[in-house]
């Protein structure tokens, strides 16, 4: 047992950083907070952030920095938005790839965007309440 705690303890950390847009808002900047806590209950090991891409923080940087600080080595940001716009597909991996220029041994990709998934037309039935 003390041996798979040593190397549990060894393994390289991954962290999920979840961004989206970011808002003047408050209560809107909350959500993806809310999310990243769901999350977090899902991924035991992982190291669970949000981060906005403008008008809040934390910012990306300062998110990976702090996944860093935390002791990933491994870094999965998953663009929260819908469609691969400008945003999810060019803004989010610049910022990340720039931010991770700083961490030398860490590994940061970038996932597509929620996209069309079916996942998605559940929700928007659960909402309209046609189920």
């Amino acid at each position: 047992m003390r041996l798979e705690r040593s190397r549990a303890k060894s393994a390289p950390r991954r962290a999920l950083l979840l961004v989206d847009h970011g808002s003047r808002s408050p209560a809107a900047n909350r959500v993806v907070a809310a999310i990243a806590r769901k999350l977090q209950r899902r991924l035991p090991g992982w190291i669970v952030r949000c981060a906005h891409m403008e008008l809040a923080r934390p910012t990306i940087a300062e998110a990976i920095d702090a996944c860093v600080a935390d002791g990933a080595r491994e870094i999965v940001v998953h663009p929260f938005f819908l469609a691969p716009g400008r945003h999810s597909t060019r803004d989010v991996p610049a910022r990340a790839r720039a931010a991770a220029r700083r961490h030398r041994g860490v590994r940061v990709r970038v996932t597509r965007p929620l996209g069309s998934h079916d996942g998605l037309v559940e929700i928007v039935l659960d909402r309209i309440g046609s189920r």
